[in-house]
């Protein structure tokens, strides 16, 4: 799945029918098309934030299993399946999912083929604030989670309206040794550039590598430092001079899209001052 430059807008869901028969047809990143006739009752989903956002839309019932890096909501009594790099395929298989939910980017295509022979396999991969309410409408879409999905949608959609738009310069690394940063074409650049930002390197894509000192020359007035994925520390801001460096943070608030991209845009409202 990583790496097909596939468009990353969740696609539109239409209603076919005649007479009395009505379909809700679903196209996932892919273009693969669904048809939801009723929710899925056996999910398993391969994304964590989509796992918060299954439950946040009351669809957590839904779920059959999940990754070892699902951590909200906290303690779920789930069987695990694996990470999302490393799955456990013939796990999966045993269980009899109607419906693995897996994201281009997180998850591989390897995994993403040997699923789709025994089960549908519906990818999303969005890459701005607004990708983030489509996905969520659609979620609520094919777990008839309409109600809670719209609602949810409005609430995103609010806050992004209200979001100060203070501009500044910023850089944002995930790794280090090497160093590697978000490019403009990334999820957590353009979470950024909705509270006013402008990334230094919005002329590279994904996540190039770019020393420290070349980013610093740029001068970005804002570095953020993410304890995931990599686990950047104190002694990391430190190090870093030029720049008025915020973190180390919890990082699923940039990384993680779904409802926990609500709580992403209130840290930005309250940390760039």
């Amino acid at each position: 799945m990583c790496g097909t430059g596939v468009s990353s807008r969740a696609k539109r869901s239409v209603v076919e029918g005649s007479g009395h028969t009505i379909r809700l047809v679903i196209h996932d990143v892919l273009g693969h098309r669904f048809s939801f006739d009723r929710a899925p009752s056996r999910v398993v989903s391969l994304v964590p934030s989509l796992t918060e956002t299954l439950f946040e839309l009351g669809a957590g019932e839904d779920l059959v299993a999940i990754t070892d890096f699902c951590i909200f909501p906290p303690d779920l009594a789930l069987p695990r399946v694996g990470g999302t790099k490393n799955p456990r395929v013939d796990q999966i298989r045993a269980l009899s999912p109607d419906l693995v939910h897996m994201n281009l980017e997180e998850n591989l295509r390897r995994h993403g083929d040997a699923i789709a022979e025994f089960a549908p396999v519906f990818v999303t991969e969005p890459k701005s604030v607004e990708d983030v309410i489509a996905m969520i409408e659609q979620l609520g879409a094919i777990h008839h989670r309409e109600a809670r999905a719209s609602q949810l949608a409005n609430e995103l959609r609010d806050e992004l309206a209200s979001m100060p738009k203070r501009a500044f310069t910023f850089a944002c690394p995930i790794w280090k040794n090497p160093w590697m940063w978000c490019g403009g074409d990334t999820y957590v650049s353009r979470l950024i550039e909705a509270a006013g930002g402008v990334n230094v390197i919005r002329d590279r894509e994904r996540y190039p590598s770019i020393t420290l000192e070349d980013v610093l020359a740029m001068k970005p007035d804002v570095t953020f430092l993410p304890d995931e994925p990599y686990l950047f520390t104190s002694d990391d801001a430190n190090a870093i001079h030029g720049t008025r460096v915020i973190g180390p943070f919890l990082g699923h608030l940039f990384t993680w899209h779904g409802t926990r991209t609500l709580l992403g845009l209130r840290f930005l409202r309250d940390s760039v001052g």
